[in-house]
């Protein structure tokens, strides 16, 4: 990669710290240590424009929230990735309203978390390069939130990439097996099984903790007893035929 990435790690954990300095050179990501403070953290976010910023959801002096909150405005503002050591539904929410890109629970493995910074850095160089997929990947998300699907699980966002790759070629959805599951998972440097059992967990959470009306308002006869849940491929269709459709009403009108 030509560009270096230029994240800023805020934690306390030498280890961590000694994780982070062997394993991102490896993925291309420059780093600088902060210490575990709010402040220092918004301070160095002014001074240095980082691209990214991992820092812990609780934090002395000002949480991740409210550096979040104070940045917002800033034209150099970077993606926040948040780690903590629990979240609960509500906490999760007020995270990802406040601008946060990715959540993480600990423990996680140190390169999980360097790919899934390229992967951001990836996804939002494309949104640069085409707008309307942008706007396609903000409405997916906000369906994804209002369905219940967490976002700290890995199924949230292989089935986002899911969906935007189906509105983008409807057809690949025929092909969910040995087309859709290996583009995603090439995506996220990881396999199709794994993509396939992520998406389906994150299906199961969402049946389980989501809304039942915006539930029904997007899968109909889908919720009844006798149905069950969808399945994978039902689940994507729905949402992405939904949204083209929304798509070209908007250009009709």
């Amino acid at each position: 990669m030509s560009q270096m990435i230029k994240v800023a790690v805020s934690d306390d954990s030498d280890i961590f710290f000694n994780e982070v300095s062997h394993i991102f050179p490896k993925y291309g990501l420059s780093y600088s240590f902060l210490k575990k403070d709010g402040l220092k953290v918004m301070e160095y976010i002014k001074k240095f424009s980082p691209d990214f910023v991992v820092m812990n959801l609780f934090m002395p002096k000002i949480d991740a929230i409210g550096v979040m909150s104070k940045v917002e405005k800033n034209i150099n503002n970077p993606k926040f990735i948040i780690i903590s050591n629990f979240v609960n539904q509500d906490i999760e929410k007020e995270i990802i309203n406040s601008g946060a890109s990715y959540m993480m629970i600990k423990p996680f493995e140190t390169s999980e978390l360097a790919e899934r910074i390229l992967n951001i850095f990836k996804l939002n160089c494309n949104q640069n390069k085409n707008e309307n997929n942008g706007d396609i990947e903000i409405k997916v998300t906000e369906i994804l939130h209002q369905l219940g699907v967490p976002a700290h699980i890995k199924g949230y966002h292989y089935l986002r990439n899911s969906i935007i790759k189906s509105i983008d070629n409807p057809d690949i959805i025929n092909a969910i097996t040995k087309e859709l599951y290996p583009s995603v998972a090439r995506n996220f440097q990881t396999t199709s099984s794994r993509v396939e059992r992520a998406i389906r967990h994150a299906i199961e959470v969402a049946w389980d903790r989501g809304d039942l009306d915006t539930l029904s308002s997007y899968f109909g006869y889908t919720i009844s007893s006798l149905k069950g849940k969808p399945t994978n491929s039902e689940f994507i269709a729905m949402i992405s035929d939904k949204l083209r459709l929304q798509m070209k009403s908007t250009l009709v009108s």
